[in-house]
Order: C-alpha cells, then structure tokens, then sequence
C-alpha cells in the first residue's frame, strides 16, 4: 500500500509545482455530489454516505486556501432535494448543520449561508444562521454553504428583493421596469459583493449544473470529476485546477 500512497504525492507535488499563480481562480464553486450513490456502492445506508461526504469539506478548504483561492461555494442541498424522503432529509440537515458549525468552530474561514432557509425546519434554519453569526467575520477566504439552495428560486428571490426595496422608497414599478439593470438584479443575489465563480466543480461524473449559481456561472468554466464526493481526492482537485489554468477565457467576447 506504501508505494502506491507514494506516488500520489509525487504525483500531487508536480501538479502543485505546476500551478500558476496567476492561473488560480478566485470563485470556485463545488456541486457536492455522489453521496448515496457511493454508500450504495459499499453497501451501507444513504445517511453513511452524506456523513463521509461531510468529512470531507474541511479538506477541500484546506486544498483551496493553500492555493490562494480567495471563495469557495458548496453546494449541499437543493430545493429539490428537500422532496426526498422525509427521514433521509431530516438526517441529511443534521448532518449539514453539524458540518457547518463545525466549520465555524475552526475560525479558518468566513461563512455565509446562501439558500431560503424559510425552507427548512426551524431549529435547522437556526443552526445556521447562528453558525453564520459567528464566522461570518472571520477575515481570510469566504465560504459559501448553499442548503436549500436553487438558482431560479435565487433569481426570483433577487427580483422580489429589488422590488421591494425600491417601493419602500417610493419608486413605482414602471420606474423601476425602466432603469432596471444587471447590476441591480446582482446586488440582490447572496453572493452579493463576491466575484463571479470562475471554476464550477462537479463530482459524480453528472455532466449538468442542476441550477447552481445560475446568474453567476454565466461565464464559468465547468470541470466534471467521475469520482463521487466523499472519494474526491486532493489530486482531483489539483487536476481541475490544471485544466482551467489550460483553457482560453475569452469570457464571451
């Protein structure tokens, strides 16, 4: 077992060699997925797999930090998923809130919840809106949980946002119709005031964004990974960086 151990991290240092600096993303944004399907292929209850899929965020924190990666988005459960069954949910939210006050215990990192937390049951929602109180502060690299999370569901709310707040200053809705701008709709979203995601990461082999940072990826570069989440492996992620420092951004022109 020794050498093959080995030659991963010769492997991991020539690709960590490898990096440009200048060639790191600032925004990327992870679609955790592959959970219960990689518990199904160890023969053992979905709940197994969302807890070793928790274990792993920390390290690919750790891996992001170190490289210079200024914000990281996880995705960790969609609107949709919230339609499963019910007692796979219920585990899935404690496991989630557990992960996230966990993250805000180490101090490392500032975190923002991102979702419609109306969603959730109440002392969840609660979890992590306090986990947020409490890190949200923490100078370094921004992290972005999204739970309950859908990228029209965040546009919508976006739009209500805006609408909203320019009646309660007496605009009317022709008036804002006819100024209304991209800029307007982007203050309103819950990565206001972060970088667009750079790099999207995808694990499980699942060639398919789902609705993740639908407004933000516009002009994101996808990277899809064949292994399930709680098997991502530092060198995966060093891969996925090599690729994107690869391509030409020509960011739509």
């Amino acid at each position: 077992m020794r050498r093959p151990d080995l030659l991963y991290q010769l492997y991991e240092r020539r690709l960590l060699a490898g990096l440009d600096p200048d060639r790191i993303p600032r925004h990327v944004g992870v679609i955790l997925d592959g959970n219960r399907r990689w518990a199904r292929a160890v023969g053992t209850p979905p709940v197994h797999g969302h807890r070793r899929g928790a274990d792993k965020i920390t390290e690919l924190l750790a891996w992001s930090d170190a490289v210079g990666v200024e914000v990281v988005t996880l995705w960790m459960l969609s609107t949709d998923n919230l339609k499963r069954d019910p007692a796979e949910v219920a585990d899935l939210l404690d496991i989630i809130a557990t992960a996230v006050e966990r993250l805000a215990r180490t101090g490392r990192w500032s975190l923002r919840v991102v979702g419609s937390l109306d969603l959730l049951p109440a002392p969840v929602a609660g979890r992590l809106r306090a986990a947020q109180a409490h890190a949200e502060n923490v100078p370094g690299m921004q992290v972005n949980v999204a739970v309950g999370y859908g990228g029209r569901d965040e546009i919508t709310n976006a739009v209500r946002s805006l609408l909203h707040e320019r009646s309660k200053a007496g605009e009317t809705l022709d008036s804002v119709a006819e100024a209304l701008t991209v800029d307007d709709i982007a203050d309103h979203l819950y990565t206001k005031g972060q970088p667009d995601p750079d790099l999207v990461i995808r694990t499980s082999g699942e060639q398919r964004l789902g609705g993740f940072l639908l407004w933000q990826s516009v002009h994101s570069e996808y990277y899809f990974c064949e292994a399930y989440w709680p098997d991502f492996r530092r060198v995966d992620f060093l891969r996925a960086l090599r690729d994107y420092a690869q391509r030409e951004r020509r960011l739509g022109r």
